[in-house]
């Protein structure tokens, strides 16, 4: 049988599970493939540091070329994380004919139209999967089981740190300090978690799905991103009351004027699937014209779910090479749509308002949202303290432009009856 080199840059939590899974189902894999699979090389920062006794000693390597220059390797597989060198690393292997897999949504995001172009000039394979969702299956289904599709819409939960803390923030009232805090205990979120609280994972994600959902490139930097951090319980308690979870959304919709694509906390219905993806797992709801809607649900993090992914990737490549053929999936981003601004952006809003408790105070608000096109759907006082004469009162709006709630916003925070505007949710229906 013929022999198929894997080299592995990487051996961190994901990178020593793959190794563990290659080593340790070699044979099965090989089965599988028609050829064996055999794991070459593992490239790690620092070879005299501690690890499981199931990573040979002598496979590892401090240095990068062992793996990209290695004629000896097919495969490489790219788990250090981050852009770079990463992205270095792949463009180099890839240019020495070997065909590459990643988990790398960074490098994908911005990089990820290159590097395919890259692979397909070189004749090699690049597979990524892993990048989104981690154990889902959503890319290599974009890619050809939808492929008969106009894609519509895209609604995920693609962060599982941040679903984790707005479960607890949802069911145990628990504020966003106490919730982070307990995410980073259990190893759900890192000790800097800016890029997830901060919605920059999840809109990485979203750059690699809409750029394939929609033929088109649709770069990170082109997407609206808010974070969790502002969130405040009360606004939980409120939503639930009126029928709404809160979740960190991505959110990417085709219209005939262009893609609205961002990344934000958003109210959902109660009765929708997405209201109920709860603690580490992700949900990928897809609307095709076609076949309707569809959601994708499972762990979109950790070790297991990305190494099952990873590996299913690896062993992809492998029986194309076996089979002495290249069957990839075409990536045509041929289309160039505009991405909307996010000021044209329609939709529903939450409003949480500390307002002096006097005579008129409604009829100011109605009329500065009246003066910004925004009709309102429903007014609720949920708080009265009658010693400091404030009231806290929540508004649902119907549809509206973003330029336009923003403007409101401002104007009513200048108002004299205004103490502060507390909290602007956008409502997903």
């Amino acid at each position: 049988m013929r022999e198929i080199r894997v080299g592995l840059l990487g051996a961190g939590v994901v990178g020593s599970e793959v190794a563990h899974v290659l080593l340790e189902r070699s044979d099965k894999l090989s089965e599988q493939v028609g050829a064996t699979v055999a794991l070459q090389r593992i490239v790690v920062k620092d070879a005299s540091k501690k690890r499981p006794s199931f990573i040979p000693t002598e496979l590892l390597s401090t240095n990068p070329d062992d793996v990209v220059s290695n004629p000896d390797v097919d495969i490489v597989v790219e788990l250090i994380g981050g852009e770079h060198p990463p992205l270095e690393l792949m463009t180099k292997a890839i240019s020495n004919g070997k065909h590459v897999v990643t988990a790398n949504k960074e490098v994908m995001a911005k990089s990820g139209y290159r590097l395919l172009s890259l692979a397909a000039q070189r004749g090699v394979d690049l597979r990524y999967e892993a990048s989104v969702g981690a154990g889902i299956p959503i890319l290599s289904p974009l890619q050809q089981d939808l492929a008969a599709n106009e894609i519509a819409s895209i609604r995920a939960i693609v962060n599982g740190t941040t679903n984790y803390i707005l479960s607890k923030m949802a069911r145990e009232d628990m504020d966003y300090q106490t919730a982070l805090r307990q995410a980073q205990e259990l190893g759900y979120a890192e000790s800097d978690p800016t890029n997830d609280i901060e919605g920059i994972d999840a809109a990485y994600k979203l750059s690699i799905l809409a750029s394939l959902a929609f033929h088109t490139p649709v770069k990170p930097s082109d997407i609206f991103t808010q974070g969790i951090s502002t969130l405040h319980p009360k606004d939980f308690t409120y939503a639930r009351e009126l029928g709404y979870a809160v979740k960190l959304l991505a959110i990417a919709k085709r219209h005939d004027d262009g893609i609205e694509a961002r990344v934000h906390p958003a109210m959902v219905s109660l009765n929708s699937q997405l209201a109920n993806v709860d603690g580490v797992f992700n949900a990928i709801q897809i609307e095709g014209d076609l076949v309707g809607p569809l959601v994708f649900f499972g762990r979109g993090a950790g070790a297991l779910p990305t190494t099952s992914t990873v590996v299913a990737d690896v062993l992809t490549i492998a029986r194309n090479i076996a089979a002495g053929s290249l069957i990839r999936p075409r990536i045509e981003l041929n289309r160039r749509i505009d991405v909307k601004p996010m000021s044209k952006v329609e939709t529903s809003y939450y409003l949480r308002i500390a307002v002096k408790d006097q005579p008129g105070v409604l009829a100011e608000i109605a009329r500065v949202l009246g003066d910004h096109a925004i009709s309102i759907s429903s007014v609720i006082q949920k708080e009265l303290n009658a010693d400091a004469q404030t009231a806290i009162i929540v508004i649902m709006t119907h549809p509206a432009l973003e330029a336009s709630m923003q403007a409101a916003t401002a104007k009513l925070s200048s108002l004299t009856i205004m103490n502060e505007v507390s909290a602007l949710i956008r409502v997903e229906d």
